[in-house]
């Protein structure tokens, strides 16, 4: 990944961010990380045999876990002494899951962390219903923690995500998407959940508003740097770094930010054939796609909003008394916008 200096706000955490070490975050948080993958096994056990085999195929291909961790590590800075947290830190990882297999039936994915995917394997209709599973699982979870603030925020974010997913869906072949739209889609795709992760550590912890809005506008920063580092690595990464097919958001139409900056920088000939390759999909213009994307700086471009985005979400913490859980918060920031996988 480049690590060009671009002039923006966040051009001064650059060399800490190319040398984040998150091994002290993944130290600080295992005994807990343990604790709720133990719920997660537990909660995830049906009578139905084919849910316990999808759905233990999917939870177990591991990966960071970085939105569960986030809900430990904010109710942790946030003063909470409870267990409440690992529930709901469970109840975060099967939203995401249930998200990743009804993606994965929409994208027509073959491959995501190194494996097939569940529908590739299972087929379509049980990665379906076995997500719905997981929603309902969750759902089933919350009612758990008696909270009704919980099951608001919970219950607006699954329907945010689902309206980000449909809002993808309309801009998959639309060289027309503007980078607001792009945004949008990510703001409430991916960013919605890692904001209600957090801001759930401040309210289990009984903070105050103002605090609850700090650790949400903190999630969504670090999960808008997160995506539009995904969005960088399709172009960039090798396919075992990124566990899933380089090209692939190119050869499903999807004007992820590279494409729509590219073609905004582009020259006529250049923007024409990025169009083109958006409107018509497939991995055809691949070679010739990334040339333009690097000609026209714009994987800097977007890498450098990533890290204005992680600076924003490190902004948030500032109310926050000093502690490893809030130090960890600022370093899983700065990951966020500097990852390779």
């Amino acid at each position: 990944m480049s690590t060009a200096h671009i002039n923006n706000p966040a051009d001064s955490a650059q060399a800490v961010a190319d040398s984040v070490d998150i091994e002290p975050v993944l130290a600080l948080t295992r005994e807990e990380m343990d604790a709720v993958n133990q719920v997660i096994r537990q909660r995830l056990s049906s009578e139905v045999a084919l849910v316990n085999q999808l759905g233990h195929y999917i939870i177990d291909a591991g990966g960071k876990r970085l939105r569960p961790m986030l809900a430990l590590l904010a109710a942790r800075a946030n003063g909470y002494e409870g267990e409440m947290h690992y529930l709901l830190a469970a109840i975060v990882e099967f939203i995401h899951t249930a998200t990743l297999l009804h993606d994965d039936v929409v994208d027509e994915s073959e491959l995501r962390r190194g494996r097939e995917t569940a529908n590739a394997l299972f087929g379509n209709a049980a990665s379906v219903l076995v997500g719905d599973f997981l929603y309902s699982r969750a759902f089933e979870m919350m009612v758990d923690v008696d909270s009704m603030q919980v099951m608001a925020i919970l219950a607006n974010t699954t329907n945010v995500i689902a309206e980000g997913e449909v809002m993808q869906l309309m801009n998959v072949h639309d060289a027309d998407t503007s980078e607001d739209n792009y945004l949008e889609v990510i703001h409430c795709k991916t960013a919605k959940l890692f904001e209600a992760a957090t801001r759930l550590g401040a309210v289990i912890a009984g903070r105050s508003e103002d605090a609850q809005q700090a650790m949400a506008r903190y999630g969504m920063h670090l999960g808008t740097a997160f995506q539009l580092i995904d969005d960088v690595m399709d172009y960039c990464s090798s396919s075992e770094d990124m566990g899933k097919n380089v090209g692939d958001d190119l050869a499903e139409g999807k004007p992820t930010l590279p494409l729509i900056y590219a073609m905004r920088q582009g020259d006529a000939a250049q923007a024409a054939l990025i169009r083109s390759a958006i409107e018509n999909g497939g991995y055809d213009k691949i070679d010739e796609v990334q040339a333009i994307i690097r000609q026209t700086g714009a994987l800097e471009y977007t890498e450098a909003m990533a890290r204005r985005e992680a600076e924003l979400a490190i902004a948030q913490l500032d109310y926050l008394p000093d502690s490893g859980y809030k130090q960890a918060m600022h370093t899983l920031a700065l990951f966020s916008a500097q990852r390779s996988s």
